[in-house]
């Protein structure tokens, strides 16, 4: 059957009223995702305290820059799927690395998504949140980019290609400053390390152009299985 999932993180600070609501959204928009964008209305709660607010749009920035700008909130608990987007999600992570895993496939494959604001509150007395802010917020970026290198990689790697060139040539051009005035390699190990990088830079280049191929025919599979699923109503 057709129908939507709703996934909720059970503590009991999102507000349950609202699902109905998203489950409208994604229903007569025919979304493949709606995603509850918390909202506590300038109130510091110990549940999404101000670290992890700013974290959380530091994260979801650097995903919107590379995935698209139609996701603000990337962390959040309270999600409607739909059965196109649960069938063909490769359920990867095993923390709180998977609501990155669920707001970079949808964007990767372009599905129709949308954003509801829903309130936010309170944790529940006795009760007290898995989520370790250093510890969890690395494991989230680490995620971020391992799905920036296998979805993009030529943005990766050739953002890693132009840093290397930069410090061949930081290292290099003293080198060769010295090489013109004076006709002399005076620091020798230093000018066959600034070669050495130099080239590693290129093949960093090479790289992200292979691997670029290999990904878009990835992504052309997945999409191919993803359109394969029936659309709300089909």
């Amino acid at each position: 059957m057709n129908r939507p999932d709703v996934l909720v993180d059970g503590d009991d600070t999102y507000d349950a009223a609202a699902a109905p609501e998203m489950v409208r959204l994604l229903l007569e928009e025919q979304l493949d995702m709606v995603n509850g964008q918390r909202n506590v209305a300038g109130v510091e709660t110990q549940a999404y305290r101000r670290g992890h607010r700013m974290g959380n749009r530091v994260l979801s920035g650097l995903v919107r820059m590379v995935f698209g700008d139609r996701i603000r909130d990337m962390l959040s608990g309270y999600r409607v799927f739909s059965r196109r987007f649960v069938k063909t999600f490769p359920a990867l992570a095993s923390g709180f690395e998977t609501e990155t895993e669920f707001t970079i496939h949808a964007l990767d494959l372009m599905m129709p998504l949308a954003e509801l604001p829903v309130s936010y509150r309170e944790r529940p007395a006795g009760s007290a949140s898995k989520l370790r802010t250093y510890s969890d917020g690395l494991r989230i970026l680490r995620t971020i980019l391992v799905l920036v290198k296998e979805e993009r990689p030529l943005q990766f790697f050739a953002l890693a290609g132009v840093l290397l060139m930069l410090l061949a040539i930081m290292l290099g051009v003293p080198v060769v400053s010295v090489y013109l005035r004076t006709g002399l390699v005076p620091r020798l190990p230093t000018a066959v390390l600034s070669t050495g990088i130099m080239m590693i830079s290129f093949l960093s280049f090479a790289c992200g152009l292979i691997l670029d191929s290999v990904a878009r025919a990835r992504k052309e599979a997945k999409r191919l299985a993803y359109l394969a699923i029936a659309r709300w109503g089909a």
